[in-house]
């Protein structure tokens, strides 16, 4: 598992270099300079802005190495084929109960949001995806029921 390579798309490889690029630069220096603060106040036993910020920086580091790990075993994925369901593919998908169109992308696990439509070739909708063409129909067995969709649309 260790040695997983992680997909990504080229914006979502950029977003994780942006994010190291801030930490490492930016955050690393504010937490500096709270520690020392803190650290100013006296009696660390019973400190509790040194205690925050030694738990703040606990967290950064461990998202720092996350993200390197991440970027090390990164496959970006470019030049989507627009006639099948791939990561990086855009789809345009009818919902058949409320006939409703939605836009979703299909990425990695590591850029998933669902609040910006953004889901997971591993997530029940998309890996139900992944291979499909325009006109197929996509049923997603969620805890509400099935869920049915039309493909309506493949964009790169």
């Amino acid at each position: 598992m260790a040695s997983e390579e992680v997909i990504l798309t080229r914006e979502g490889y950029t977003q994780l270099e942006q994010e190291l690029e801030e930490l490492t630069t930016v955050k690393r220096k504010e937490l500096a300079s709270r520690l020392k603060t803190a650290i100013s106040y006296g009696d660390l036993k019973e400190n509790s802005e040194y205690h925050s910020a030694k738990d703040d920086q606990a967290f950064m580091e461990t998202r720092i190495l996350s993200i390197e790990k991440m970027l090390k075993r990164a496959r970006v994925v470019e030049n989507v084929d627009t006639s099948k369901v791939q990561v990086g593919s855009i789809v345009v998908l009818n919902d058949v109960e409320f006939a409703e169109q939605n836009e979703y992308r299909i990425v990695g696990p590591a850029e998933a949001d669902a609040a910006d439509f953004k889901i997971s070739y591993q997530s029940p909708l998309g890996s139900a995806l992944m291979g499909k063409t325009v006109g197929d129909k996509i049923e997603v067995t969620a805890p509400i029921g099935v869920l049915q969709y039309e493909l309506i649309e493949i964009k790169g």
